[in-house]
């Protein structure tokens, strides 16, 4: 062996077990993952490793799973300050008696990057790497994740009536158009729009959100068909379900992200596949307010791209995408009547290379593969709760829920080491959180 056969990294991370999700329902044992800067180098035998490069840093993981950061495609960070202020109510009366007074009442940009940076702090724990987040002040979100250096799509809000950000539509789009020129090309952060609903967006701003989102090459993500009132309403008062009205007004594209889809027929799904556009599922918020059941398994099968979302702590209670991927493997089966329907890997890739798709970074994040963005997640599955292993993606799905985190690499910078954020004054935060809640209860 010469010097010259020797390729000097970054990283190397000797793991028990590797996940790369590509290709699909592959687990590979006694794997070394390389980073040099902030892309994976290679994966290749613990032995092969050590013949063939060096690093300035070496993890040791005997006993750990690694596998790609968690996409967590749907979600209004800063409402975890709102976390359990309104529970057990029905989706409008939750919407117009409680969320939206309060969010009159308490939102401003200081509120949103003290939220937003308490469900990062979650997100980080449990092994998210890249969040979708649509609330107000997106400026003030974006500048939080890339300080705190979390990928995230940012959706700026566009609805019809004036809220803390805005008066109205145009102000809306007008300030999310240089919103994105602020952050184009940035390698963490995204622009998108977020048009709240069909029922609360009309026609001439869905027309001009469909124009700027072609002028930008930004993403367009929407709440819809998220109950069986809010189709009703649509067909009483248009004579359209939702579906059929954002397709005739063209907003229906690859670059279209539809959150919640819990009520589907043939012809939604027809016009979701044919437009090339993605279903954000998020099982537990839509069993919290009793939306539905989106159909993941028929979905699938109608070759749709399925992610999946925590949604806001205040309609879920968290940000924990391993505890959705339970929810979700497990409510897939009952509503398809079939065991076999959403297996653990299926599940597993929801959260990574299918959010990596609806969010457009397929080819940077989602997966495990040389190349591609070092970001990196490990579980430590020593626990008895994960004894024994016969496959540790059932493990991951179906027997813990990430807590076991004990490391995270975003662009191969460490974002969790030991269980502990590194990036993040949690006690600060928390001070900064009880302020918050003493705020809002005394209120």
């Amino acid at each position: 062996m010469t010097a010259d056969t020797i390729t000097a990294v970054d990283t190397r991370i000797n793991a028990r077990w590797l996940i790369p999700v590509v290709p699909a329902g592959v687990v590979l044992e006694h794997q070394a993952l390389l980073i040099q800067g902030d892309r994976i180098e290679a994966i290749v035998p613990q032995a092969e490793a050590d013949q063939r490069y060096r690093a300035r840093e070496t993890v040791d993981l005997p006993l750990h799973a690694i596998m790609p950061g968690l996409v967590n495609a749907h979600g209004h960070a800063a409402m975890s300050l709102f976390r359990g202020m309104a529970d057990d109510l029905p989706l409008m009366t939750w919407l117009n008696e409680h969320i939206w007074p309060a969010e009159g009442k308490f939102i401003s940009s200081e509120f949103i990057a003290d939220g937003t940076r308490l469900a990062i702090a979650e997100m980080l724990r449990t092994g998210t790497t890249c969040f979708s987040d649509m609330y107000f002040f997106p400026e003030v979100a974006a500048q939080v994740a890339s300080d705190i250096g979390i990928r995230g799509q940012i959706c700026f809000p566009v609805l019809d009536f004036p809220t803390p950000w805005g008066s109205g539509p145009d102000e809306y789009l007008s300030k999310g158009a240089a919103l994105a020129e602020q952050w184009a090309g940035d390698p963490y952060i995204r622009i998108a729009i977020g048009p709240h609903a069909p029922y609360t967006v009309s026609d001439e701003p869905l027309k001009a959100i469909v124009k700027l989102a072609k002028q930008k090459q930004i993403a367009i993500q929407i709440h819809l068909h998220e109950t069986a009132f809010e189709v009703t309403d649509a067909l009483e008062k248009t004579g359209l379900r939702p579906s059929q009205r954002l397709a005739d007004i063209g907003l229906l594209s690859p670059a279209t992200q539809c959150v919640h889809m819990t009520q589907v027929d043939d012809t939604d799904l027809d016009l979701i596949k044919s437009s090339g556009a993605h279903i954000i599922h998020c099982p537990e918020s839509n069993l919290k307010l009793a939306s539905g059941f989106c159909p993941v398994d028929r979905i699938q099968k109608a070759g749709i791209n399925v992610a999946i979302g925590t949604d806001g702590a205040a309609s879920n209670n968290d940000h924990n995408l391993f505890g959705e991927l339970n929810t979700a493997a497990l409510i897939a089966k009952a509503v398809a009547d079939d065991a076999a329907a959403l297996s653990a890997h299926e599940a597993l890739a929801m959260a990574t290379i299918n959010g990596a798709k609806a969010l457009g970074r397929e080819n940077e994040i989602g997966s495990l593969e040389a190349g591609k963005l070092a970001d990196v997640i490990a579980l430590d599955l020593s626990d008895p709760f994960c004894q024994p292993i016969y496959d540790p993606v059932s493990h991951l799905v179906y027997s813990q829920h990430g807590r076991e985190l004990s490391h995270s690499w975003i662009g191969g910078i460490p974002q969790v080491q030991g269980g502990k954020l590194t990036r993040i004054d949690v006690p600060d935060l928390m001070l900064k959180v009880d302020q918050w809640a003493c705020k809002i209860k005394n209120s």
